[in-house]
């Protein structure tokens, strides 16, 4: 176990480096190494946890991050509006590059930048492989 410099730490969870070395093997082998451009591991607050892109990207990912999670929450309340208790997956289809959003568990969401290299059945069955090992690290 690392020191405590080491470790994230927030209010509501913390992760230790190793666990944090291993997220990011899983971002890369699930995702990025089956076509997804650009994958993060983020807090609800906007901040990022984890990670990983094909080299190719020049995405703003701090804004990207701010942006997901506040639309993740604008998105959870017009579920409880109508009468859902959430929507854990979005989706937003682009001409060239599509985002894909899943709730990890209620502290973590993870976003997917895909293009046409991956389709989106194919990316979302790795997500929700993704997700599983992740959840089986922060236990």
């Amino acid at each position: 176990m690392g020191s405590n410099h080491d470790d994230i730490s927030f209010s509501d969870y913390a992760l230790r480096q190793d666990q944090l070395d291993s997220i990011e093997e899983i971002l890369l082998a699930d995702l990025v190494d089956h076509g997804a451009n650009n994958v993060l591991l983020i807090d609800m607050a906007g901040n990022i946890i984890a990670h990983k892109n094909n080299g190719q990207c020049e995405h703003d990912i701090y804004s990207l991050a701010a942006l997901a999670s506040a639309n993740f929450a604008a998105v959870d309340t017009m579920a409880k509006i109508i009468g859902e208790q959430e929507f854990s997956l979005l989706f937003h289809k682009g001409e060239t590059e599509s985002i894909h959003f899943s709730k990890v568990s209620s502290d973590f969401l993870l976003i997917a930048i895909f293009g046409k290299s991956i389709t989106l059945g194919l990316l979302r069955l790795k997500v929700a492989d993704a997700i599983n090992k992740i959840l089986k690290i922060m236990k």
